[in-house]
Formats: C-alpha cells, structure tokens, sequence
C-alpha cells in the first residue's frame, strides 16, 4: 500500500487532501475581528450597553475551486497562499451616538477583511455593515425598553 501511495503522480504527498473552513468559525472570527475594531472608538463603545456590543454575523462561504499542480507551483513561487475560499458577509453593529459612524463602519470592514485573509485564508468578496441601533449618551437603555 505504501509503494501505491508514492506512486501517485501529480500532486506531492505534502500537498494533498483539502481544508475547508465552516460558516460559523469565519463568522466567530469576524465577529470577534468587528468588536476589536470598534473597541478603539471610545467614544462611541462607552453608551452602548455591554449586552449589545457583540456584533452579529450572518455569512456564507464558498469553497475555493480546485486548483491543479502547476496552479500550485506558481503560487508558491510567488510567495503568496492560495485563498481556501470565498466569504460574503453581513455584520450587524450597535453604536453609540454621537460619534463618527462611517469611521466605524470602515474600520471593520478594512479589519475584517484583512484578518480573514490572514488568519483564514478566505477572500471577502462582499461586505456589508449594517447599523441596527445607535444608543445615545443622554439616553439610559434597560433591555424591556428595547424597540426595533
């Protein structure tokens, strides 16, 4: 059996087999990458209630397409990884108000994509941040005063 397996052409034994990568751990990481991200602005993360600063995640991941050797070799060559695959996403944040949103909503998405090409492998195809609340300083929030 090991002389069949050595006799394999084309893809090198240490190259063989593939890694996927599920939903939920590239919306884990997103999601943790979102918070940091907005943890910086002080002066927004300060009016929202501590329950409500964890972003939500809603993603969708497509596996990158199967690539042959000489694919590979170039790759490689060039120092640069092959991306796993392909995310596309939407986060959903809270904000305190006043303060500066659109920095806010850049933050993320330059921090999320850049993480999740480094730590996952994975390309971010579409991105959209979404702010579902703002929570103003002059107003105290209880969680039965919650209106969408």
């Amino acid at each position: 059996m090991t002389g069949e397996a050595n006799r394999r052409p084309g893809i090198p034994r240490g190259e063989r087999g593939a890694i996927t990568i599920a939903d939920r751990v590239v919306a884990k990481i997103a999601s943790h990458v979102a918070r940091e991200a907005l943890s910086r602005f002080t002066d927004s993360v300060d009016h929202v209630p501590p329950g409500r600063r964890m972003p939500r995640v809603t993603t969708s991941v497509r596996r990158a397409p199967e690539r042959d050797t000489a694919g590979r070799g170039a790759e490689a060559a060039g120092g640069r990884q092959a991306a796993l695959g392909e995310a596309r996403m939407r986060i959903t944040v809270e904000l305190g108000y006043p303060s500066d949103i659109g920095a806010q909503c850049a933050a993320v998405r330059r921090e999320v994509t850049e993480r999740l090409r480094t730590w996952a492998g994975m390309e971010v195809s579409d991105l959209a941040v979404s702010v579902e609340r703002l929570h103003s300083v002059h107003t105290r929030h209880t969680d039965q005063e919650r209106v969408r």
